[in-house]
């Protein structure tokens, strides 16, 4: 019996602990962006259009309406502007920050959850009003006692009125540091209050923010970005040197793959150890069957059929597979509960127990159930009953 509730136990916890790894791990990507990929400006490594190689190239925002057109697969295409240890001082504090402008789809695209008040919008950005969207941490350092919406702040002396505070989330992984500690205000505006310094010109960008319209497109959203990209700056599309991509997708993705190997693995170890407990069952009933030979016998010479000690010994089988599995899903249910009330890492969700996992436990349960009695039931309605009337148990 406990080798069956261990086995169940077992795969359980290791495939619970698997999914809990993979949702944590899920939740803190999305930290950074949904399915989002960064497009960096670099330098050519390949010769194109004449052109040598080691040429810088940068993006614009004239690029945008191109992109837009032609790269049919990628559903956001944002620019992005960013402007270091901006002085920001309110009635309460001083401060220096990153200041990013973009569009308002950009909040949603970076997971920029407002926790007061509201993400800039694109009345804000058509008539470049002077708002501004504070990190957790910003708006704690200029607004120590809260209240922050509705506050005047200064960006370079500029007067910004703070129209929203972001959610509190944990971050494990960036391009420019963490976004609670940033200010975001709207794209015109930033382009006006902090224009590019030479040698960039006025429509340079810092880089471009892109995502898929589905996540299964995003290999073919990044080669329209590199084509278009490609196509206006004059370099190869293969030229990945003059047009990195931090592709948050396929990352993912090979984190979701060793991910679920861990889980087969685990499940796989969980499995051994449930069929052992299996054989553990078969042989207790062997025993059973050899110590009961003497009763077999009585009851056979009484006239019962093979086919009835079958059945007896089969279902004594199978309800012992089955307390010990259902005292094994107890207690691994029970166990996850217990463990989930602890305070977890940020990325690991937790133990994780899936009605697949239940599912699969109990058919592997089942199975070996039924494998484990067949065996000692045969043997026992086997046994001629002249012979087991002759046998002395112990002998």
């Amino acid at each position: 019996m406990f080798g069956i509730a261990w086995g169940i136990v077992s795969i359980v916890l290791m495939v619970a602990a698997g999914e809990g790894l993979r949702v944590g791990q899920a939740k803190v990507a999305e930290t950074l962006g949904k399915d989002v990929m960064i497009v960096f400006h670099g330098r050519t490594s390949l010769q194109a259009g004449g052109q040598r190689a080691g040429r810088p190239v940068r993006w614009s925002d004239e690029d945008l309406p191109y992109l837009r057109t032609n790269a049919t697969d990628c559903q956001y295409i944002l620019p992005e502007l960013e402007e270091e240890t901006v002085r920001t001082h309110s009635s309460y504090n001083n401060a220096a920050f990153l200041v990013t402008g973009s569009l308002p789809e950009f909040g949603w695209v970076r997971t920029l959850n407002p926790g007061e008040g509201r993400f800039y919008n694109e009345s804000d950005v058509k008539e470049a009003r002077r708002v501004a969207f504070l990190g957790t941490d910003a708006a704690k350092q200029l607004f120590p006692e809260g209240g922050a919406v509705g506050q005047t702040i200064h960006l370079n002396d500029f007067p910004y009125v703070v129209i929203g505070v972001m959610q509190k989330k944990k971050q494990d992984s960036s391009y420019d540091g963490w976004d609670v500690n940033k200010v975001f205000i709207p794209y015109s505006t930033m382009q006006r209050d902090f224009p590019a310094k030479p040698p960039q010109n006025a429509h340079d960008l810092n880089q471009l923010l892109v995502t898929p319209r589905a996540v299964n497109l995003h290999d073919t959203c990044k080669y329209e970005i590199r084509r278009g990209l490609g196509h206006l700056h004059n370099f190869d599309p293969n030229d990945k040197e003059a047009c990195p991509i931090w592709d948050t997708v396929q990352e993912a993705k090979a984190f979701e793959t060793m991910t679920n190997g861990m889980k087969y693995f685990l499940g796989a170890v969980g499995l051994v150890t449930l069929v052992l407990g299996g054989l553990g069952v078969m042989n207790v009933m062997l025993v059973a069957v050899r110590e009961r030979t003497r009763e077999i016998g009585v009851r056979k010479a009484l006239g019962a059929r093979g086919a009835e000690i079958l059945r007896q010994f089969f279902f004594e089988a199978l309800l012992i597979a089955a307390l010990s599995g259902g005292i094994g899903l107890g207690v691994a249910y029970g166990l996850c509960a217990l463990v989930n009330l602890l305070p977890m890492p940020d990325f690991f969700a937790g133990l994780l127990p899936t009605w697949q996992t239940g599912l699969l436990a109990c058919t592997l349960l089942g199975m070996i159930a039924v494998l484990s009695a067949l065996y000692p039931a045969r043997r026992a309605a086997s046994i001629d009953p002249i012979e087991a009337l002759r046998y002395e148990a112990g002998g």
